[in-house]
């Protein structure tokens, strides 16, 4: 065994009982070489069942020949191939959108107890770093690649972080492999290939150990990183006590215990529990962070962010994302109330106690509803929902009952409904906020 087939099956021992090993198979020089030594390892050890799988972005001509050579390589090393077509969308950034597109498809691939292997190595994570150095990254950002992390119900590696370039290119050489070239990755308009081809030679030609040396910072960012998600677990736990809605199945966190940290912590808290839901904000866009949390009690901000929208309200910040962002509208006719009646975009209704009698529909709220209640007369249902301190982002979507057009019940708030034995029982199951979760 040579000694980079010896640092690889080490770095894979913790994941030796996974399900399976599934290789990012590119056709290029490094993934080949890592398919190359996986296939030669799993002939004298006993490893999870071993296999490819091949992104067509479609961007190029000369792709649509790469499937093919891929195809001819792990046959011959007995290694069944998976070939997936991706829709790459138009956007400022084409490397960023084929990267999002590529890790997409590999995340739904992944299943539980599933493992995804790729080749980057040692050159990548330095050239990684510089350019999110001259980006202005944190220390999240500056931690560069892991060596692993969460990909769709299982889990990617990157086994080769340890390895520079010229290892992988040594041991092509001397097992005679042939590989595809992307003419891509010799146009310098592209910033990672400026970086390569450009500025990683000077810097290496002045400082040979540059490369190590900047993965060796890029480990201890990380590890720094890991100190601050340790802190921002502590904080947040103080802030996650449950909230006077327990049916508002929204992430949400209380106020107070955010307000009394500082303004690092707060923006590292919330850097935290965001990262769950999609793109966190750059260090100019979190002025509006600052605007949320300082508006006073009769505001209802909002801040806004890629994937969502952060608000306050009943003393806690709220996100919400996918059908929450979207308005609702119109009259749906309720025909069997003994039934749940699915709400679109907006959840369902049911009652699971008394059934009115008549013709009863849902409506929403248009401004200047009344309600009769039971020893008060008529009311301004705008009234009676500040009385009752429901969320502001709540209200335009809450399914009103109406019987004809009179209104009976308001969903979810027992103590707004026109029956004098104690209200119909309305039910609203509303939606999750379920989109952006990373």
């Amino acid at each position: 065994m040579n000694a980079l087939s010896a640092k690889l099956l080490h770095s894979l021992a913790p994941w030796r009982d996974s399900r399976s090993w599934r290789v990012a198979f590119s056709g290029g020089l490094d993934s080949t070489v890592l398919l190359h030594l996986l296939a030669g390892l799993a002939q004298h050890h006993r490893l999870p069942p071993l296999s490819a799988v091949h992104i067509h972005h479609g961007l190029q001509a000369a792709a649509d020949a790469w499937p093919e050579h891929c195809q001819a390589f792990c046959d011959a090393l007995g290694v069944p191939l998976q070939v997936l077509r991706v829709q790459v969308p138009a956007g400022a950034s084409l490397e960023r959108a084929a990267r999002e597109a590529r890790y997409g498809a590999f995340a739904r691939l992944t299943a539980s107890g599933e493992v995804l292997l790729t080749a980057q190595h040692r050159d990548d994570q330095a050239e990684t770093l510089l350019f999110r150095l001259l980006r202005g990254a944190g220390v999240r950002g500056l931690s560069a690649m892991p060596s692993e992390r969460p990909l769709g119900d299982g889990q990617l590696l990157r086994p080769l972080l340890d390895v520079s370039r010229a290892e992988l290119q040594c041991y092509a050489a001397e097992h005679q492999l042939s590989w595809v070239e992307d003419p891509s990755n010799a146009d310098h308009q592209y910033s990672r290939n400026y970086l390569r081809h450009q500025v990683m030679p000077a810097i290496t030609a002045r400082w040979p150990q540059a490369a190590l040396s900047m993965s060796r910072s890029a480990a201890h960012l990380n590890e720094a990183q890991g100190l601050l998600d340790e802190l921002a677990i502590m904080d947040l736990d103080a802030a996650r006590g449950a909230s006077v809605w327990p049916w508002l199945d929204l992430p949400s966190l209380a106020l107070a215990p955010l307000q009394s940290l500082s303004g690092a912590r707060q923006r590292n808290a919330l850097s935290h529990w965001l990262s769950r839901f999609g793109r966190l904000p750059d260090t100019d866009h979190w002025r509006g962070w600052d605007s949320l949390r300082d508006a006073g009690a009769e505001g209802r901000p909002v801040w806004r962010l890629a994937d969502g929208e952060l608000h306050r309200a009943a003393g806690r910040v709220w996100w919400l994302s996918g059908s929450w962002l979207q308005p609702v509208d119109g009259r749906l006719q309720w025909l069997d109330p003994q039934k749940p009646l699915h709400l679109p975009g907006n959840g369902q209704v049911s009652f699971p106690g008394p059934v009115p009698t008549g013709s009863l529909h849902i409506r929403y709220r248009q401004g200047g509803e009344i309600m009769h209640l039971a020893g008060r007369g008529h009311r301004d249902l705008k009234r009676l929902l500040n009385e009752s301190g429901l969320p502001g982002f709540v209200r335009g979507r809450l399914p009103l009952l109406y019987q004809d057009d009179r209104l009976l019940a308001v969903a979810n708030l027992p103590a707004l409904a026109t029956n004098p034995q104690g209200g119909w029982p309305l039910q609203w199951l509303p939606p999750t906020s379920d989109q952006g979760l990373s």
